[in-house]
């Protein structure tokens, strides 16, 4: 693999970093130790500017090239953990109970930490690097966040590309794919109300818990039977859970919690307004009352052709080649940057790994080389120097 001898050489100082982030996670946007590693670091990297408080709890560095253009491009890497004990028995695990680094963000930071310490040292380039390490990517909405506060007009972001580790895809290897990547991910919550009694006269009650079985059931008929069968759609309910702890007491309410995955507009508003409905429906029709509650969260997260296009010939440089990714169902905040900026994101290989959001999970190290050497590459292929 043609990497940068550079991140070769470095690898194992970045490595260093890596289990340090690991073996200390931080959950949502509190990544306060975490973020102050990232700055000290940049700072020593002799970053010309090191921004800290973006997002509440982001990190954002900025590096000069050498020459005169205007061209600024931004590099993001998310630095949160997830609420997951960890199961992997590193000498490097957790040693916050109850959080873990089960997706990668550590080996995310630790390669964007690498790719601007390189840069910094190099300069090899016409323009300016933006690097971005950012808070709250499990759900907090920490990519939105650092929008809002205003990061690409502050810093003239032109272009912005993000990375993602991928178990099951060869060790350091790529895919991307343009457009629709990964999925809108919406919240859905439901609270039937019936009437409570006893679990030996149910003639007497109102029973919630038959009827949002009966919600539940009905609402996979949203992908079965309202969308067009050759697109994406998930609705899973998640959570379900009665009001009573008893084996012979009818509860009064029954609250279900779930989440919505689509992959374009049309399906989105479709599945918004068929689960209201069919909860309402199913209700009046068994005598109980319902509460939905939709919450809109990460949009669709999607590629612009041609930034797709260049990271995938950069992609191949590095390794050889680039495979067509498949869409994804999950959800991914920097869908927030690329509605901003154009720009793409790619998925480097982990190897055979238990898969992300597992208490088994653990960032490969050796995909660190090649997923520094992308990251310089976009920069010094997107801003070469006369």
């Amino acid at each position: 693999m043609p990497v940068k001898n550079r991140f070769a050489e470095m690898q194992d100082e970045i490595t260093r970093w890596r289990r340090d982030i690991h073996e200390n996670p931080e959950i949502l946007f509190e990544t306060h130790r975490t973020s102050a590693l990232v700055a000290e670091k940049l700072s020593a990297f002799g970053c010309d500017e090191v921004v800290t408080g973006i997002g509440r709890t982001g990190v954002v560095g900025v590096i000069k090239g050498n020459g005169s253009s205007n061209k600024v491009i931004g590099l993001r890497a998310d630095m949160d953990a997830l609420p997951i004990t960890e199961a992997t028995g590193v000498d490097y695990a957790s040693k916050t109970a109850g959080a873990m680094h089960a997706c990668g963000h550590d080996g995310h930071t630790a390669m964007l930490l690498g790719a601007a310490r390189y840069l910094a040292e190099t300069r090899n380039f016409d323009g300016t690097v933006v690097v971005i390490f950012q808070p709250a990517e499990e759900g907090g909405g920490g990519g939105k966040e650092m929008c809002d506060d205003g990061l690409m007009e502050r810093f003239g972001v032109q272009e912005v590309y993000g990375m993602h580790n991928w178990p099951g895809q060869p060790l350091g290897s790529f895919a991307i794919r343009p457009g629709a990547f990964f999925a809108a991910a919406d919240h859905l919550e439901i609270t039937v109300t019936g009437k409570g009694g006893h679990a030996a006269k149910p003639h007497e009650t109102v029973d919630p818990t038959v009827c949002a079985a009966q919600i539940l059931t009905a609402l996979q008929t949203i992908a079965s039977r309202n969308a067009d069968p050759v697109s994406q759609i998930v609705v899973s309910i998640c959570s379900f859970e009665t009001s009573s702890h008893s084996f012979n007491v009818i509860p009064s309410s029954v609250h279900m919690m779930g989440t919505v995955r689509t992959l374009s507009p049309e399906n989105r508003d479709m599945a918004e307004q068929r689960i209201v409905e069919i909860a309402n429906g199913v209700a009046a029709a068994m005598g109980a009352t319902v509460d939905v509650h939709y919450k809109r969260n990460y949009p669709v997260m999607v590629n612009h052709d041609e930034q797709t296009e260049f990271a995938a010939d950069v992609a191949r440089a590095v390794a050889g080649e680039c495979a067509d990714a498949p869409l994804v169902m999950g959800g991914e905040d920097f869908a927030f940057m690329l509605e901003e900026r154009p720009g793409a994101y790619i998925l480097v290989g982990n190897g055979d790994t238990a898969p992300v959001h597992h208490p088994e999970y653990n960032f490969n190290d050796d995909a660190i080389p090649a997923g520094c050497s992308w990251w310089a590459e976009i920069v010094e292929r997107r801003m070469p120097l006369n």
